[in-house]
């Protein structure tokens, strides 16, 4: 009898084992839910970790069923298909939504602004109390803005909200004498919308007629005021009223204060799209060609509004366009240059990959984000010692986004912006080195590098190739990028990882950057 019960409770164990098998502890089945990707193109991989193979991709905005979640990482599904995608490049479905489209507000002075949800990540810039900036989503304690032409992340506990919405905020009449109210009058110029879309209206009501739109940037005379009401003077003698509280009133002139933008851009290839809205999801409104020259109105974070020859208005990327300052400070900077010298240049380095991201892992273990890091600085070298100024970016093994490194290169006003990379394939018998560009105008640097890698390198020429990179994409500056060899092919990565190969590199990409400026010198 006692073996029979023994035998019993053995038995009932086993099927309570196998019914409920143990959890490991570092993995963690979800709940239910989705989440939002927030990178630009996430990889995902076959198993959680930068190690494991990549076997699809994500686009920014695409959302993803959660699995399970094992440390940093997720295991999503999508269309049937599952995968494991880093947590830090997605957000909970629903918080963006949540504060996209609010205005973030911050609370102290010198709240940092960095490129990653990361307190080691690079700082773009600073907030002060009381900065407002548009909200794009949330990752966790972290708020993605845009904030004076930068995207980055803010802390959560540094910042409040405020919608910006005229329909949801009633600003408070406030009683005033005439004496007052003409005495204030007198001082303001002028009317700066802060907000992305302001109505105007025919009178100082919200129940009055709309009679137009007016955008984020945008600056217009002040003729009169009633209450928190505005009268401004529109395009072609129309005028309309605005609530004071959507804008910034100030006492210069609509002159002085439109100064700071371009009077105009330049269209730098054929066929670019111009919007309704600035965001490349909006409807084309129309077309234009290389070297076609736009009036602008206003800059909303990366986009210009631009005028129509039609009188229409409609907004254009910033990285598809140049400024007539840009042409302007290039002509100057080509007078006083010397040959063999790059005095007055910026030179973009981007050392490709860094941080979580590895980049390709060779056949020896040879991680492709040090190999640029240490290529990229002795570039840098030659490049100060022919009298440029060299902006990195990135100096350290640290992340920084793809948009952020583009961004780099346009507030730097890049001369050529170079971007340094190690090849990987499949097929370890393929070696070589390649030169990437993806519009006609960054061909010719490329070109000229390619060309003295050629002679300081001995490995296989894979010569000048269209490549369809963000980096260059969406790069309206001269920019290549540069795969310095494979290290997938084992006898390659020997040479690749020889700090003598390092230096011939750096020198053939040296020798070609200033082979690429003599020549604008004779144009």
């Amino acid at each position: 009898m006692k073996h029979k019960g023994l035998i019993a409770i053995i038995s009932f164990i086993l099927i309570i084992a196998a019914t409920f098998p143990l959890l490991d502890k570092n993995h963690v089945f979800a709940d239910t839910g989705t989440v939002e990707i927030t990178g630009t193109t996430v990889n995902v991989r076959s198993g959680p970790g930068l190690s494991y193979s990549v076997t699809g991709d994500l686009e920014q905005g695409q959302t993803a069923s959660v699995v399970s979640k094992q440390g940093e990482w997720l295991e999503v599904r999508v269309d049937g298909q599952e995968g494991w995608i880093a947590s830090w490049l997605t957000t909970t479905s629903g918080d963006a939504g949540k504060t996209a489209g609010q205005t973030a507000v911050s609370s102290v002075n010198g709240l940092n602004v960095r490129s990653q949800p990361d307190l080691s990540a690079a700082v773009l810039t600073k907030m002060n109390a009381g900065d407002r900036a548009e909200v794009v989503s949330t990752a966790g304690e972290w708020i993605e803005i845009n904030f004076r032409n930068s995207r980055g992340f803010v802390s959560k506990q540094y910042i409040s909200f405020a919608e910006e919405t005229e329909e949801t905020v009633a600003p408070v009449e406030t009683e005033s004498t005439e004496e007052e109210k003409k005495t204030a009058i007198s001082k303001v110029s002028s009317f700066e919308v802060v907000v992305n879309a302001l109505n105007v209206r025919s009178k100082p009501d919200l129940s009055s007629k709309i009679q137009d739109t007016v955008q984020k940037g945008q600056v217009f005379p002040v003729l009169s005021m009633a209450g928190n009401w505005v009268e401004i003077k529109l395009a072609k003698d129309k005028i309309g009223w605005v609530y004071a509280f959507h804008g910034q009133l100030s006492d210069q002139t609509v002159e002085t204060v439109q100064s700071d933008l371009n009077e105009s851009v330049v269209i730098l290839t054929d066929g670019t799209n111009l919007r309704n809205a600035a965001t490349t999801s909006s409807e084309v409104a129309s077309r234009a060609n290389a070297g076609d020259k736009l009036a602008v109105l206003a800059k909303q974070d990366d986009w210009y509004q631009v005028s129509l020859p039609d009188g229409k208005t409609a907004f254009v990327a910033e990285w598809v366009v140049s400024t007539e300052e840009a042409f302007a400070k290039q002509q100057s900077e080509t007078t006083v240059r010397k040959k063999g010298t790059l005095n007055g240049l910026t030179i973009v380095l981007d050392p490709g990959h860094g941080g979580n991201d590895g980049g390709t892992v060779g056949v020896r273990k040879t991680q492709e984000k040090e190999l640029t890091l240490k290529t990229a600085e002795i570039l840098s070298h030659h490049l100060n010692a022919a009298g440029a100024e060299v902006v990195m970016t990135r100096q350290s093994d640290t992340y920084v986004d793809l948009r952020t490194r583009v961004s780099g290169s346009h507030q730097a006003g890049a001369d050529a912006f170079i971007s340094i990379h190690y090849d990987a394939t499949d097929d370890s018998s393929i070696s070589g080195f390649t030169s990437y560009y993806q519009h006609d105008f960054q061909k010719e640097l490329a070109e000229h590098l390619n060309s003295e890698l050629g002679k300081k390198l001995t490995l296989k020429d894979r010569g000048v190739q269209h490549g369809n990179y963000l980096v260059l994409r969406e790069n309206k500056q001269p920019a290549v990028l540069v795969e310095l060899g494979f290290l997938s092919n084992f006898n390659e990565e020997r040479v690749l990882t020889s700090k003598q190969f390092r230096e011939q590199a750096a020198l053939g990409l040296y020798t070609g950057i200033i082979n690429y400026f003599d020549a604008k010198l004779a144009e």
